[in-house]
């Protein structure tokens, strides 16, 4: 899998380069943000995952994100080191997939990374024989995978329109934990919780209805369906 690595620190990149290139990626370094959005031009060859350092000296790294979200669907995951949630739903609104937060471990970060490939590689050969969900004034129209509220639509993430439609399979049944991130996540990884967390409280804010997933505290989340 070719891999596009956003990071300034030349140290660190050459590093976290070898570890990848051991476990079978081939990484191409962009040390700014300018590098990385001239890497992900249309006529270049396609790579699986992004990973963007947030702390990029041309450009703030939240800004990068969106850029990258506009011209390409490729997987983002940032490296950041705020550890507070809003900062981390911050770059998911802009189109982020995933983050890890400094300083990790390289497991989990490729963890991570498998993650998201293997979702990425469900969607493009997964079909489904419903069309659309309606909940309320919440549509979701799977083929296309887009979300609207009362007409408005919505922009979710992969992962966030993967949770809302899974949830949506049945409105008011609890989801546990265990098997949202099986089936979201693509693993049965525990470190995972608290990237669920994160993409829960981010579709809240998204959607604008705080009350439509509702915690089962020590179960897991429910959808409840709104009136019309």
């Amino acid at each position: 899998m070719r891999l596009l690595l956003v990071e300034d620190d030349n140290h660190v990149a050459a590093a976290l380069s070898a570890v990848l290139a051991r476990h079978g990626f081939d990484v191409t370094h962009a040390r700014n943000g300018e590098e990385a959005l001239r890497a992900l031009v249309p006529e270049s060859d396609g790579f699986g995952v992004v990973l963007l350092d947030l702390g990029l000296p041309d450009q703030d790294g939240y800004e990068v994100c969106g850029k990258i979200r506009k011209r390409t669907t490729t997987p983002v995951i940032m490296v950041t080191a705020r550890a507070d949630v809003r900062s981390r739903i911050h770059g998911l609104n802009l189109g982020a997939d995933d983050y890890v937060v400094k300083p990790y471990d390289t497991g989990e970060l490729l963890a991570r990374i498998h993650a998201v490939s293997r979702r990425t590689a469900s969607e493009e050969t997964a079909s489904s024989p419903e069309t659309a969900v309606r909940l309320g004034p919440v549509l979701i129209e799977l083929p296309t995978r887009q979300v609207s509220v009362g007409g408005a639509v919505v922009q979710l993430t992969r992962k966030e329109f993967d949770l809302l439609a899974l949830l949506a399979q049945r409105p008011g049944v609890v989801f546990r934990r265990e098997q949202i991130i099986s089936e979201v996540w693509r693993t049965s990884w525990e470190g995972t919780g608290r990237t669920l967390e994160v993409h829960v409280a981010s579709l809240r804010s998204k959607l604008r209805m705080p009350a439509l997933i509702e915690t089962v505290r020590g179960v897991g989340y429910r959808l409840v369906a709104p009136a019309a």
